[in-house]
Formats: structure tokens, C-alpha cells, sequence
């Protein structure tokens, strides 16, 4: 996909991955475009999905969620129906950021979640987690600085 995309598309990517409310007039200045093909090029790559939404980023720490972990699940099955009926379940969960099925290590599962503190976090893993049907294992790191955190893909 990445061949598609010319010089004034990556550069529209990566100013709208900085600043998602930017004008369609201040991104056509910043990109040296005028307004109208600006416009046009964003409008494609929504329409190809390119550009998937726009959310607003949240402070964690402002709303009290101070706790970030990755979480390791191990499931007794590797069958699709299991994999299935934990991910629906997980996806009810507001504490579950990422949920990624790995390889290459002793779980199955990766999970990024974020909770309020230590008893929100064992009260997550107490009656949610370790009650899902097949999970037989939970290893939990817990995340105590992040020196690298962004939302932006290399685009180029």
C-alpha cells in the first residue's frame, strides 16, 4: 500500500496523526497544497481506509487510572471456539486496551490493560479475568515508566 502513497499523502498522514482536529485550510498550508486537493486526498484515504476514525487522547493520570499492566494468558485449548468466546469476553472489558494471540512464548494472549490502582487491578483479575472460561494462566508485568508512548504509525 505504502507505493501508493506520494509525498503529500505521507505528509498528510503523519500531521493528521499529530494533530487530528488540524483545519483542512491549516493542513493544506502546512503540506504546501492548496485547501481543495488536500481535501480530496483526505476524503480517498478515509475512503480506502487508510484512515481508519479520529479519537481524542485521553490523560490517564488526570481521570486516576495509574495502573498499567501487560498481561500474559495461557488457555487450556487452541481451538477457534475458545480463542473466540475469550476475545468476546474481553472485549466487554473497558480495562482491556490491546489484546493480542502471540507466539512464541509460554502464553497465548498479551493483554495491555489500565486500571485505577493494585484493588481495581486484582478485583479485574479476581472477577474477570481468571473467570473466563479456559484461561489456566495469568502472568502479569506491571508497567512502571514508559519513556516511549505514541499513537503514530512510520509512515512514509
Amino acid at each position: 500500500m505504502s507505493e501508493q502513497l506520494d509525498k503529500y499523502d505521507v505528509m498528510i498522514l503523519q500531521k493528521l496523526q499529530t494533530d487530528g482536529r488540524i483545519t483542512n485550510q491549516e493542513l493544506a498550508e502546512a503540506i504546501k497544497l492548496s485547501p481543495s486537493p488536500c481535501l480530496r486526498r483526505v476524503k480517498q484515504m478515509e475512503e480506502k481506509g487508510l484512515i481508519d476514525g479520529y479519537v481524542a487522547l485521553l490523560n490517564a493520570k488526570k481521570l486516576g487510572l495509574t495502573l498499567m499492566a501487560f498481561i500474559g494468558i495461557s488457555m487450556d485449548k487452541h481451538t477457534p471456539e475458545r480463542f473466540e468466546a475469550l476475545e468476546s469476553t474481553l472485549a466487554g472489558c473497558p480495562e482491556v486496551l490491546e489484546c493480542h494471540l502471540i507466539t512464541g512464548q509460554s502464553a497465548d494472549y498479551l493483554l495491555k490493560v489500565i486500571v485505577k490502582d493494585m484493588d481495581a487491578y486484582q478485583q479485574f483479575l479476581l472477577n474477570k479475568l481468571t473467570r473466563i472460561e479456559g484461561v489456566t494462566g495469568v502472568h502479569t508485568s506491571f508497567v512502571m515508566k514508559s519513556p516511549i508512548k505514541t499513537t503514530a504509525l512510520p509512515v512514509s
